[in-house]
């Protein structure tokens, strides 16, 4: 009987995948462990965003063969499918298996497993259809939903669409049953993920907001999440639809990059610092207390002292309530890595450091607004490991700790008045229910 371990990196469309190809394996046999060292295979689902995360999986790779010799290790993800053979010439790869192969994991596996080295690819461009895959993960609170694969556009910094192929849409059908599936199982909440989900429907002649409308009518869930979006698909009636839903959390993750014009025309991104700024205004104004977070790419190619200033101000006026901030890492095979006029790596940082501070003080005075208000909050399985009190996640996105260790609230709905913060957590009272 054959044991394996597997480390996911990357996004979230990936964490998902890396809990298809366990489910996979285990049913068919094989036995998971917690250490690598218990062992024979080593699978990494990797990512490959950046040339960081490109060197951290090898070194992953190369440490874990290192200490044992005889374990097969498997590399699959985004790395597998944009360098695919090449990545066999590396001593501490054995096979490589693509991102649409890794979601029939054991079936692609087992004609790998008794040769000294294989790689199983395909040309992911060529792919025109959703690749159905049902998770039946029950150990979370929160249960997760690939609707949409791949991404049509060309920003300038990412190798992504090259790693996933044409953007693919689930039908409406499908993912209702599945959401219908997990609320049979118990589950209060779905998240919706996918590598680029605002396109979902544009290969099959529908939008984001029709799909949408079907859930609404279609699923029994009491409640779902948004993965990130683009602020040119949030449109006035999808907003209007939002607000009267029963099931939407008011979470949204507008993608934005740059918060400078220059920068954002660099980035072949389609959208102007105004416009977005006024989506971001128009969902504060639309919905009590939305979570609104976003993410910034610091000192892109030919971004000045000047464009990083205008990125700063724009961020301090905006009504943003968190912004995941990294610096710019050049990825081969994208235009940014030619352009001229590449910034100081130092600078770089020193960049997202600033970023971070404005990010730190609007999430602090995100939290301060929600003080002394009732929400509903999603009880975990798992309590905190600190205070032993249950915990939970709130509609619009804040995690608190309710003053009760009361063990058979877990997965339930249930209305907290949140009280205060204190040293980085946020404590709650359960109300009568």
């Amino acid at each position: 009987m054959k044991k394996f371990y597997i480390h996911t990196m990357g996004c979230k469309s990936n964490q998902f995948e890396g809990s298809i190809i366990k489910q996979d394996l285990e049913s068919n046999g094989l036995i998971s462990v917690l250490t690598p060292q218990d062992a024979d295979l080593f699978i990494l689902n990797s990512c490959t965003v950046t040339a960081k995360s490109d060197n951290e999986a090898f070194y992953i790779l190369r440490n874990i063969k290192h200490k044992n010799p005889e374990i097969k290790t498997v590399l699959t993800g985004c790395i597998a499918q944009v360098e695919k053979e090449k990545l066999l010439e590396n001593d501490f790869v054995d096979i490589v298996i693509g991102n649409d192969e890794k979601l029939e994991f054991w079936k692609n596996l087992q004609n790998a497993l008794n040769l000294e080295r294989h790689f199983d690819v395909n040309d992911i461009m060529q792919l025109k259809t959703f690749h159905k895959i049902e998770l039946k993960d029950t150990t979370k609170t929160r249960a997760s939903l690939k609707i949409q694969d791949g991404c049509d556009n060309r920003c300038t910094y990412c190798i992504i669409p090259f790693a996933r192929g044409r953007s693919r849409s689930a039908d409406k059908k499908f993912i209702a049953e599945q959401i219908n599936n997990f609320a049979n199982h118990g589950f209060k909440e779905v998240v919706f993920t996918g590598i680029h989900i605002g396109q979902w429907g544009k290969d099959i002649g529908e939008n984001l907001l029709d799909l949408l409308k079907y859930i609404e009518e279609n699923t029994s869930i009491p409640r779902y999440r948004l993965g990130s979006l683009n602020p040119l698909e949030i449109t006035d009636e999808m907003l209007v639809f939002l607000k009267s839903s029963e099931k939407f959390c008011p979470h949204f993750h507008l993608s934005l990059q740059s918060a400078c014009n220059k920068t954002l025309k660099s980035m072949n991104r389609f959208y102007t610092v105004e416009y977005y700024l006024e989506q971001i205004d128009r969902i504060n104004q639309t919905f009590d207390m939305p979570f609104l977070g976003s993410d910034i790419i610091t000192g892109f190619a030919g971004e000045t002292d000047e464009d990083f200033e205008i990125t700063r101000q724009n961020l301090e006026r905006s009504g943003l309530t968190q912004i995941h901030t990294f610096p710019y890492s050049i990825r081969q095979g994208t235009v940014g890595a030619s352009l001229p006029n590449q910034v100081e790596e130092k600078v770089k940082e020193q960049r997202a450091e600033i970023i971070k501070k404005i990010s730190a003080e609007k999430l602090n005075n995100f939290i301060t607004k929600n003080i002394g208000l009732v929400k509903e909050v999603l009880i975990e399985k798992h309590p905190d490991k600190q205070t032993g009190l249950l915990k939970g996640v709130t509609a619009n996105y804040l995690t608190v700790l309710v003053n009760s260790k009361d063990y058979s609230l877990h997965n339930t709905l249930a209305k907290v008045k949140i009280l205060h913060r204190e040293n980085g957590k946020i404590y709650s009272e359960l109300m009568c229910q």
